[in-house]
């Protein structure tokens, strides 16, 4: 090897599989190893230094998918000496040295709660030309105190909590990312500050359940003053949140979404099933009127609210009378879209050893009709649409026809996607900026603008795009236990100010 070769940084790619949770995950990764040196390399580039999986363990396909793709990679790696493969996420934590006996030529294994220690970890096995496996069984510092390398110069993620409470008998995730722990409101809103500071317009606040959020605090309402708190953030234009449980979700939270004008009026609440039998099988915690009545109260306070949610078909023990009322439900809420998934047996929950498994056939035959059904109404409740103006804000990779098209895309505020085209403003606007278009053609998944645009605004946002920077916040301290005496905290500013 050239002095010049041995001198150059590693570069690496960052593969992500899974929920919002992961995509944020792999933002941290890529701010560690960022910070250790490593150079991210070009989308086209099929054989960097590092590459790196974030793995997702909720579908039923997970394990085959990252399987073929480490064996995509076994010979890359034998005509690339030094290359290194890792593999993380949920996959990691449920399989844990598993992957190194089925792929021995990993490198390194960690899970879910030691993000931190990757660049170590990787190093270590350079060292010992050994594989490295580390998963710990509870969260080792919490993520957010890690360097982030964001994606988006115009939206963020802003993790407000991290694991979940809750015993759903279909849900894997809680054994693998732990009880809820919660981050203190001043620590988030410093998060959200730092990105607004750095341009970005829309934040989005994740949790697995965001409506239990203060739990650990004895606070309730936590989450309500928390979005009223967004609210007192100059510069912040846009306020989402994912996902919220019906079980623990409040009036105050209505009224918070209701009352603060950055929050939009969107909201993705998860249903699961329509079947009262069905939930309870599936240790939701609530029934069917429980769930509309949280929309009823929604939309009368928000009548422009658009409200998508996840179904699942095809549960354990699931009858036509069960996938019927699913149906019912999907009917009586107007959904402006919704996540539909086949049940998928995970080993290690309780759903998966249950009577009543259903036959592949039974299960696709109910998908489909409730995919027809779910686009019935979506496109009826998309047309309403047609004639109105909305206020877009423009995103990079949402249209996947618009170089074909010659449109633009981006999102309401309502979460709706708009595809516009930019008329006479065509080569000025960039990802970030903002334009308020009128709404021509509606389909089930998507909206039309093929008129002039009423305006555009150009913002930091953009700015940031045009010259191809993406914000990168530092750690953020989170005020986890330390040795010493505590310093003086400051006086509460806002009414979502840690106790």
């Amino acid at each position: 090897m050239t002095t010049a070769a041995a001198s150059s940084p590693r570069t690496y790619q960052v593969r992500t599989y899974g929920c919002q949770m992961n995509v944020h995950d792999s933002e941290r990764i890529s701010g560690l190893l960022e910070q250790a040196g490593y150079v991210r390399a070009a989308e086209a580039d099929d054989d960097p230094d590092v590459v790196v999986f974030n793995t997702c363990a909720v579908r039923e396909n997970a394990d085959n998918r990252l399987y073929g793709n480490l064996g995509h990679l076994r010979p890359v790696k034998a005509r690339h000496p030094g290359m290194q493969i890792a593999v993380g996420g949920c996959l990691a934590q449920k399989d844990r040295g598993e992957i190194v006996r089925k792929a021995p030529w990993v490198d390194v294994v960690f899970g879910t709660h030691n993000i931190g220690s990757l660049p170590v970890l990787l190093e270590r096995a350079r060292h010992n030309t050994a594989a490295e496996v580390e998963i710990l069984e509870s969260l080792d510092v919490f993520p957010s105190t890690l360097p982030t390398r964001r994606e988006s110069t115009y939206a963020g993620w802003v993790s407000i909590s991290v694991g979940c409470n809750n015993t759903c008998t279909f849900c894997i995730v809680p054994s693998l990312r732990g009880k809820e722990k919660d981050r203190r409101p001043g620590d988030i809103l410093s998060e959200v500050r730092a990105l607004v500071d750095e341009g970005v317009l829309e934040v989005t606040l994740l949790g697995q359940n965001v409506n239990s959020y203060g739990v650990e605090f004895g606070d309730r309402l936590a989450f309500g003053k928390l979005l009223r708190a967004c609210g007192d953030i100059e510069g912040l234009e846009r306020v989402r949140f994912t996902s919220p449980h019906p079980k623990d979700f409040t009036d105050d939270v209505i009224a918070a979404m209701a009352e603060t004008p950055n929050v939009c009026h969107s909201l993705h609440m998860p249903l699961q099933s329509g079947s009262d039998d069905v939930l309870r099988a599936m240790r939701r915690s609530y029934r069917a009127d429980r769930y509309l009545g949280i929309i009823e109260k929604v939309r009368a306070a928000m009548p422009d609210a658009a409200i998508t949610t996840d179904i699942i078909v095809g549960f354990p023990g699931e009858t036509d009378a069960d996938f019927e009322r699913t149906l019912d439900v999907v009917r009586e809420a107007r959904f402006s879209s919704a996540f539909t998934f086949q049940y998928s047996k995970r080993p290690g929950t309780p759903a998966a050893t249950m009577d009543g498994q259903l036959p592949k056939q039974v299960v696709q035959e109910r998908y489909e009709r409730l995919i027809a059904c779910v686009e019935e109404i979506t496109w009826a409740e998309n047309k309403k649409l047609v004639g109105e103006t909305v206020e877009v804000l423009v995103a990079v990779g949402e249209g996947r026809k618009d170089e074909r098209t010659g449109r633009m895309s981006g999102r309401a505020r309502d979460g709706r996607l708009v595809h516009f085209d930019a008329g006479s403003y065509a080569g000025r606007i960039r990802p970030g900026d903002v334009v308020h278009t009128t709404i021509t053609y509606a389909a089930p998944h998507h909206l039309n603008a093929d008129g002039e645009p009423l305006s555009h605004r150009r913002t930091r946002a953009g700015d940031a795009a045009e010259a191809g920077r993406a914000p990168r916040t530092p750690g953020v301290l989170l005020g986890l236990p330390t040795i010493g005496a505590p310093a003086a905290a400051p006086a509460p500013t806002t009414g979502c100010a840690a106790p």
